[in-house]
């Protein structure tokens, strides 16, 4: 039986041998009732020391053994079978394979499904940056995973009331006016979306690859440091022309 949970046949014999004397035994002895070769014997016993099934000890210069008491290894074997089940189960746990393959999207009303479908699907953290009239259409959404405890933390261009708990404003000034839209979502530090309007057509780009998912989590970082900074020292920043002519080439 000691042969199902992966110890050898010798094994098994050298630990029936000393399970069933009442004292312990020194290696001649061992070998002597268990029908373990001599040549094997330290071995053995090594191995089922280091195992925790045998205890060893020195007594007037000799080396003594004794089996660990039977309910004592019943307990070592149940703990240890319940720790590699609890193992076997998490290798086999299904691994998300990763695509880090860049992928290409237009039309709005595609773009918008697949945010959505990122909002929905999100665990653990949602970043978000759009237009007020582009984020309107999320807000729902958003307020539902926020509610089940997914951190979001939102940048709009524009004035918009969200009821979200985290949000940054950024209200564009006159010479922002010529800026074309874009919207940008990063979920769960693993996905994100990145969309940009042109002359009026929309395209974007999806990507699990993680140099990408960093960057763009970053840009949506630099973009909120730039908006507050902006917001809390306006008119110390545009006030400078060439402060303001660089501040108004950025994206935002």
């Amino acid at each position: 039986m000691l042969q199902t949970f992966g110890f050898s046949q010798y094994e098994s014999k050298v630990y029936e041998t000393l399970a069933a004397s009442s004292e312990p035994m020194d290696a001649a002895l061992v070998v002597k009732h268990s029908g373990v070769p001599k040549a094997k014997i330290y071995e053995v016993l090594s191995r089922l020391i280091d195992k925790g099934m045998v205890l060893d000890t020195v007594s007037e210069k000799k080396k003594l053994y004794a089996a660990l008491p039977l309910p004592s290894l019943i307990d070592k074997l149940t703990r240890q079978f319940q720790q590699d089940m609890e193992q076997l189960a998490a290798s086999l746990t299904p691994k998300r394979v990763v695509d880090d393959r860049v992928w290409s999207l237009k039309v709005d009303a595609s773009i918008r499904a697949e945010i959505k479908q990122m909002i929905q699907q999100a665990s653990e953290s949602i970043r978000i940056m759009a237009w007020s009239q582009d984020f309107a259409d999320y807000v729902p959404l958003l307020l539902q995973k926020e509610r089940e405890g997914i951190h979001i933390e939102a940048l709009v261009i524009g004035s918009l009331e969200t009821g979200l708990s985290n949000v940054h404003l950024l209200i564009p000034s006159k010479e922002h006016k010529g800026l074309e839209k874009s919207q940008l979502i990063v979920a769960d530090e693993r996905d994100m979306i990145f969309a940009g309007e042109e002359q009026g057509q929309w395209q974007a780009i999806k990507t699990s690859a993680q140099p990408f998912v960093k960057f763009f989590a970053d840009y949506f970082y630099h973009d909120v440091a730039l908006s507050q900074i902006t917001q809390k020292h306006y008119d110390l920043l545009f006030g400078d022309e060439d402060i303001r002519k660089m501040l108004v080439r950025l994206r935002y």
